[in-house]
């Protein structure tokens, strides 16, 4: 057992004596190296228990273990037994900082054929950057430090997009090109940085995040949808780290969408609103407009914690018959926090020929070098 259970449980063990709990068969009278034994052996159906997302059943017997307490654990905490019984106040919030982020990448593109026939579609550019890259600049600007990609096949390009290239670099070094040569030093990603799996059948968004697991871990991770491009002077993931640093446990960046369109987006049930952070009270996938209970949607953006890989390991299937992210995230409301974060920018989706197109255009307009002929070829066809 990891020496962080061992570290939890003789900690919550020392506090039941303090206080008058029990532990074991004959409670606290034993001597505190016993106990600590005692408390050791019950280590593993402990860290069984967390990992099902169900705490301990609580009798004389056994302590009460459950996943707010592993969080507390996680992050040092000792003071989370109150009294004769385990509670979970709301100040408990997971603030571990988030330096993974996931990539499903997985997509077949269908809708861009036969562009996307050899190419993936997030290599399709943004002027004469992937969209993946987009992605990836936005994830290091948020402080992201391991990359995660979820392929599938055909996506070689990926891999080779983002991995150094000797020959180009000494042909570019040769040439003088220091242009040439620090945009392609902006692709490539330090060894050990960057990891791939696959996801070997398209069974949903949640089922792609599931295939992440082994090197998400316990960290809480991001999550990045790169068709979702977001134009703004601070990049979305970075304005979401800023508020997770505030509030903690999970966030979700939002916007409004026209009530007849809650079908195609995961819709919020809001509480709180101070008109930037919402207080998530559910999560609702595609409604009917006349069943949804706000216009808030989820964008291509999450920060989540751990647990919600408890979830998805179920493998639950849900809209489209398909493994839901947003049903997973639902089982997290009112047991973590979890807020939506109204972004400062605009955001573009990319997984359409004409939202891929007017990205395109505004971000081509955001160059300096090239806006003003932009805008001169833009009269040209629309004059």
């Amino acid at each position: 057992v990891a020496a962080r259970y061992r570290q939890c449980v003789i900690v919550i063990a020392r506090r039941y004596q303090t206080l008058g709990g029990h532990i074991g068969a004959r409670g606290c009278d034993w001597p505190e190296e016993r106990r600590r034994v005692v408390v050791l052996r019950r280590a593993d159906m402990i860290h069984k228990a967390l990992h099902t997302g169900r705490g301990v059943a609580r009798t004389p017997e056994a302590m009460a273990i459950s996943p707010k307490v592993w969080a507390a654990a996680h992050r040092g905490d000792a003071n989370v037994i109150e009294g004769r019984r385990t509670f979970f106040p709301d100040e408990i919030s997971m603030k571990k900082p988030v330096l993974k982020a996931v990539f499903p990448v997985a997509g077949l593109g269908t809708r861009f054929l036969p562009a996307t026939k050899a190419i993936p579609k997030e290599m399709l550019p943004l002027v004469d950057k992937p969209l993946l890259q987009h992605a990836v600049e936005e994830a290091r600007d948020a402080g992201i430090e391991e990359f995660v990609f979820v392929t599938g096949g055909g996506k070689r390009a990926i891999e080779d997009h983002f991995d150094a290239d000797s020959e180009l670099n000494r042909f570019l070094e040769i040439k003088n090109n220091v242009e040439g040569r620090e945009a392609v030093r902006q692709t490539e990603i330090p060894p050990g940085k960057l990891f791939y799996t696959r996801q070997q059948q398209p069974l949903g968004l949640g089922h792609a995040v599931w295939c992440a697991r082994a090197v998400v871990g316990r960290d809480p991770f991001a999550i990045i949808l790169p068709d979702d491009y977001v134009l703004a002077n601070k990049p979305c993931l970075k304005q979401m780290v800023e508020a997770y640093q505030e509030v903690g446990g999970n966030i979700v960046a939002v916007e409004n969408v026209p009530r007849e369109h809650t079908n195609r987006y995961g819709i919020l049930r809001i509480g709180a609103d101070d008109g930037r952070l919402v207080t998530v009270e559910g999560l609702v996938e595609k409604p009917a407009p006349a069943d949804a209970p706000s216009t808030l949607s989820i964008i291509g953006r999450y920060i989540l914690q751990p647990e919600v890989m408890d979830h998805l390991s179920r493998h639950e299937r849900g809209a489209g018959n398909e493994i839901q992210l947003t049903d997973a995230m639902a089982n997290l409301v009112g047991v973590q926090p979890f807020h939506g974060l109204r972004f400062e920018g605009t955001r573009f989706d990319c997984g359409g020929k004409v939202g891929f197109l007017e990205a395109t255009i505004a971000h081509a307009l955001t160059r300096p070098e090239m806006a003003e002929n932009v805008r001169q070829v833009l009269k040209k066809y629309t004059s």
